[in-house]
């Protein structure tokens, strides 16, 4: 006995250290291009930087305002746009399922997940900007926003089935309808988990490229009908990273630095709201 108790305490602590070597070798090169994108970018970042829009090839200074002011503006109206679809179809398919609906919207969403976003880029302005007569902000939100659904839709599927029906019995007890068991109970329990969602789907989306080439399209100016092309920050960072001029290519590493900041603050964000929302059940 105290031999194999050796052998597994052995074996426990090998394996231990593998998954810590793992882990380590998987988060180093993650590690190394923040590191690097960080000593790039800050010397970049200052008050005009922030403040100011690119200027003409020659002249120095510059920054990236169009670019944050339009990002703001596309990831908020796709937010709008996806929320509100992605969580109701996600109730739907909490509470139904073994519907026929059911199984092939499930169908259509882990498709509509592994689509690559070049795809919906296309397929966003052949529907969107051609009958539109020209690129805007709403087609690239609109684009942005089918790309959100499959996260917000299956991270409140998902959080809703871990709820024991004995919430739902117990709202249904005391003489509540249906709707206001899920508006009142189901999504204030769940809610953790569908902000978590909503904030990822945000961060996936914040940085994509593609589908904004095809809509919004850029701006050099600051823009803020949605009617109009808006500019943003992965297209600077795009368009200035292959350009052949020094100036440009700083400011992409600046662009770099305050996109890669975005992204870390919405996901603290979401640490946040979920404990602060968290039901113990």
């Amino acid at each position: 006995m105290n031999t194999k108790l050796r052998y597994r305490i052995a074996k426990n602590r090998g394996m231990r250290w593998l998954t810590i070597l793992l882990a380590f070798a998987c988060v180093l090169p993650l590690a190394l291009i923040l590191i690097y994108i960080i000593k790039s970018g800050i010397s970049a970042i200052n008050w005009n930087f922030i403040t100011n829009i690119p200027k003409p090839v020659g002249e120095s200074g510059g920054g990236v305002a169009n670019a944050l002011i339009g990002t703001l503006i596309i990831i908020v109206v796709a937010t709008i746009i996806a929320v509100p679809i992605g969580i109701m179809c996600g109730i739907y398919l909490s509470e139904n399922k073994k519907s026929k609906i059911a199984y092939w919207a499930s169908l259509c969403i882990d498709i509509l997940q592994g689509v690559p976003s070049i795809v919906i880029g296309i397929v966003a302005y052949f529907w969107l900007v051609r009958p539109m007569g020209g690129f805007s902000a709403l087609s690239g939100s609109i684009a942005l926003a089918v790309m959100m659904f499959p996260i917000i839709i299956r991270s409140t599927e998902e959080t809703l089935k871990l709820l024991p029906d004995s919430l739902k019995e117990a709202a249904y007890a005391l003489g509540m309808p249906f709707h206001r068991v899920i508006l009142k109970v189901i999504i204030p329990c769940g809610f953790s988990g569908i902000i978590s969602g909503v904030m990822l789907s945000v961060a996936r989306v914040a940085g994509e490229t593609a589908p904004l080439l095809f809509t919004a399209f850029g701006n050099p100016f600051i823009e803020t009908n949605l009617a109009k092309p808006m500019q943003s920050l992965p297209l600077l960072i795009f368009n200035y990273a292959t350009s052949s001029y020094k100036d440009w290519q700083n400011l992409a590493w600046g662009a770099s630095l305050v996109l890669l900041v975005l992204v870390l603050t919405l996901n603290m964000l979401t640490k946040i709201m979920t404990r602060k929302w968290k039901v113990q059940l």
